[in-house]
């Protein structure tokens, strides 16, 4: 197994275009860095959002995708914890395009690659990283709730007698929200969700499911019980549930913040701003490449992978996948898919087809 001295890549020839295939080649591979043969891509609303509104993109023809599954097939000269011929995933880096995952093959620092566990397919594996970084970003990091995480000392104690609220408990970052809200060993944990969704949840570790549709902000509190809800996490992030988030603090009586995934809604950082105590909410940006939160995405990676860590052991559950037939040639089909919305899945497509 080799790395090809060039390989299909779909590409933004320019400005908000459509995907063309092109044949690329990655530059000579870096010391700390693996060569990754791509067998499973994930599609996440930023790459259509990246390309439909050009943002985070400098330079084209460009490169989307950042959250993938693999084999590695060549490791640099300084790498002694990865081996050719090893089943890794992995988020790959936004606007680095030998790093990103809508091509064959692609280049990652050898401390971000989780190893696959033999319990889970590539398609499972290439979902993983991506959400899972904004959820230990959102609950662990200072930008964040900063919360000691569960592989710290004392972590899996760390929610005990306390419970958190997430917004939004179906999607793909509200699923990994429920697990490591379990990891971290709260006492309650409150979600809301199409009834369709709620015994999975459950089966995840939400304690109370809501109706995604009606649940309020008392709702919410009441399934608190006597414990006090000191943490609001929107896994969603869109005005109505920024705002819900809001209320749901206001209604704990001690929670302040509300973390989001996406820009701020400014009518629900008035709502906040107009609180007694007053509510902020923060925004955070789950980007594990980034040297500030390197902290918390190195030992997530060893955490959750290999044969004996949470994904081998049962304790951390993929998304359930959707997989786009046709190869590197899927990729706007796949774009498609998600961007009409899916509920509770994955949308997946394999480039080396």
């Amino acid at each position: 197994m080799t790395l090809p001295t060039s390989f299909k890549a779909a590409v933004v020839p320019e400005p908000h275009a459509q995907h063309t295939i092109t044949e690329r080649s990655l530059p000579p591979l870096q010391p700390t860095h693996v060569a990754i043969k791509i067998t499973a891509t994930a599609v996440n609303p930023v790459d259509w959002k990246m390309r439909d509104y050009n943002v985070f993109l400098k330079e084209y023809p460009a490169i989307l995708g950042s959250d993938a599954a693999g084999e590695i097939v060549a490791v640099g000269s300084e790498v002694t914890t990865h081996n050719v011929g090893e089943r890794v995933f992995f988020q790959g880096i936004l606007a680095n395009y030998n790093a990103s995952t809508f091509q064959q093959y692609c280049a990652m620092p050898a401390e971000l690659v989780s190893k696959t566990p033999s319990n889970i397919t590539d398609d499972q594996a290439a979902g993983i990283s991506l959400a899972t970084v904004a959820v230990v970003t959102g609950l662990y990091d200072q930008t964040g709730h900063g919360i000691i995480p569960p592989w710290a000392p004392n972590g899996s104690d760390a929610g005990k007698g306390q419970a958190i609220a997430i917004i939004g408990g179906s999607s793909s970052v509200g699923q990994y929200a429920i697990q490591f809200a379990r990891l971290s060993g709260f006492s309650r944990i409150i979600t809301n969700a199409s009834e369709t969704h709620h015994e999975f949840l459950k089966s995840l570790g939400a304690h109370v499911v809501l109706d995604r549709k009606t649940a309020t902000a008392e709702q919410f509190k009441a399934a608190s019980g006597d414990l006090p809800l000191r943490y609001v996490y929107d896994s969603i992030s869109g005005a109505e549930t920024q705002a819900l988030g809001v209320q749901i603090a206001e209604a704990s009586g001690v929670a302040q913040k509300v973390v989001i995934v996406q820009s701020v809604d400014e009518n629900a950082k008035k709502l906040g701003e107009s609180k007694t105590p007053q509510v902020s909410i923060g925004m955070i940006l789950g980007l594990g490449s980034n040297p500030a939160l390197r902290h918390l995405s190195e030992p997530m990676v060893r955490y959750l992978g290999g044969d004996d860590g949470c994904i081998a052991k049962g304790l951390y559950t993929p998304n359930r996948v959707r997989v786009v037939d046709g190869g590197i040639e899927a990729v706007e089909t796949a774009l498609k898919l998600n961007k009409d919305g899916v509920s509770g899945e994955k949308v997946i497509f394999r480039p080396n087809a």
